[in-house]
């Protein structure tokens, strides 16, 4: 499953990347809508899909004790599939994805979820580039393209746009 989900060279091209330490800091302006959520919905465990250096759990204050689980392919201790998980936030994910794995990744997510996901995406270029050249953000679609996408695995929940692109609140499909 792993390696449908990121090829061994756009691993490393995102390994080198996390060397920058201001590489990942997306998670941070978050953290408060990410708080507000784990509080309203009573969640107790977050999955954090592509953490980085996991600063969205450095960052959030829940009012209960809340388990985390950590998931980034570039980052070799937290490189391991994760199970499902209550909440799940991706946040400045989803436009880094390969092209030709972004079905296998939102459906991996899709799996995930169990009860509600945060999701956030950057609909523009990114300010860093790849060592190897390319712009950061290699999928740069608008919003109306993305929600297609996450409304063929997600109900959406709420839909906000923001300066860069717009963040989503989804859960798991009806049966």
């Amino acid at each position: 499953m792993e390696n449908a989900l990121i090829s061994d060279e756009y691993r490393q091209q995102q390994q080198l990347l996390h060397q920058n330490p201001n590489y990942g800091v997306a998670s941070v302006a978050f953290a408060p809508l990410v708080t507000e959520i784990i509080n309203t919905l009573s969640v107790k465990s977050l999955l954090d899909y592509g953490a980085g250096k996991g600063r969205l759990a450095q960052h959030i204050n829940p009012k209960h004790p809340i388990r985390y689980t950590f998931y980034d392919p570039a980052i070799p201790e937290w490189s391991h599939l994760p199970p499902p998980d209550e909440m799940v936030a991706c946040i400045d994910v989803l436009e880094h994805i390969e092209p030709d794995r972004l079905d296998s990744v939102l459906n991996h997510l899709k799996s995930l979820v169990l009860r509600v996901g945060f999701f956030t995406i950057h609909t523009g270029p990114a300010a860093k580039t790849l060592p190897d050249g390319r712009n950061a953000h290699l999928i740069q679609m608008p919003p109306r393209w993305w929600l297609s996408q996450l409304m063929e695995r997600f109900e959406l929940q709420r839909f906000q746009r923001t300066d860069s692109g717009f963040w989503v609140i989804v859960t798991p499909l009806l049966k």
